[in-house]
């Protein structure tokens, strides 16, 4: 189910941005169980994914999704059912945020935004202390409240980071985004730190439906440059989660343009986030991927 990483693989991505020794794990990023405890060294993340997650309208099913959602929750955090795995991260007294993007070309989904709702509520968390939000988060009493995060963004070419990602996905807690542009977004992990997001932050979620690997300017959009790939990432490290979704994304780039054709700009700020700001664990040595479902195109 595990695919290893060469140390060339890690290199094509990073474009020689150095490394750096994982942070130690805080409290909320250990898991309980014991074969999670015996590899709190490596950075757990689940890949699902199912050729069903899409109508013939590249339209999510909820159903699938929510199926999808369960498994890979389930396998993340070593459980048998998807509401105890939850418990393991969200508590029935918690304030809930699901940050998501409703970016009009490829949003969250409302089919992956109500999977995780429904399974917040079914942890115990009343419905008036859940919120869903993405341009609005400063001003939203739930998110002004909340005491957890879970973090759910599509992955994405981007024109200012390079790739559209979980840990870019909380510049909307900024008064002023534009001043996080500069060198490429390179220190976006700041805002996770700064605004007190990390601790509050139980998951991260990067979909991956109808990624987009290619872009021409700031808010490009073109229908071409997608594809079904028909997954979800999820881990409870966000650096570890957009790395993983980054190594798909150049693998689509490389397929279709049919040569190594790295972002423009790259999309450093995945890498600073561990090596500059220790938020988490980019290097694909350091993270156990886990890969569930569909194989076809998998990439990595």
């Amino acid at each position: 189910m595990k695919k290893p990483v060469t140390r060339r693989d890690f290199l094509k991505i990073t474009a020689a941005v150095p490394l750096a020794g994982l942070l130690p794990a805080e409290e909320l990023f250990r898991f309980n169980s014991r074969k999670a405890s015996q590899s709190s060294s490596r950075a757990r993340v689940v890949l699902i994914r199912d050729p069903e997650a899409l109508d013939n309208h590249k339209r999510p099913r909820a159903e699938v999704i929510q199926q999808m959602m369960d498994k890979a929750i389930m396998t993340l955090l070593d459980e048998k059912d998807p509401v105890e795995a939850w418990k393991r991260l969200i508590k029935p007294s918690d304030i809930v945020g699901i940050k998501s993007n409703v970016w009009r070309y490829i949003p969250t989904t409302t089919e992956v935004e109500q999977a995780i709702w429904r399974r917040v509520r079914d942890v115990g968390v009343p419905e008036e202390n859940i919120a869903i939000d993405d341009r609005g988060v400063r001003r939203n009493p739930i998110f002004q409240k909340a005491t957890a995060l879970i973090n759910a963004r599509p992955a994405r070419t981007h024109h200012w980071s390079g790739m559209g990602s979980c840990v870019k996905n909380y510049i909307m807690f900024v008064p002023r985004p534009s001043a996080y542009h500069g060198d490429s977004c390179a220190d976006l992990a700041r805002i996770w730190f700064e605004y007190g997001l990390k601790e509050k932050t139980r998951l991260n979620i990067l979909v991956m439906l109808t990624p987009l690997f290619h872009g021409i300017g700031p808010h490009h959009y073109s229908e071409k440059y997608t594809w079904s790939y028909c997954g979800l990432i999820l881990g409870v490290d966000p650096v570890a989660v957009d790395s993983t979704g980054l190594r798909i994304i150049e693998a689509k780039r490389k397929e279709y343009f049919g040569r190594e054709r790295p972002l423009q700009p790259p999309a450093k700020h995945i890498f600073l986030a561990e090596t500059r700001h220790h938020l988490g664990v980019a290097d694909p040595a350091k993270i156990e991927l886990i890969t569930l479902g569909w194989e076809e195109g998998r990439l990595i």
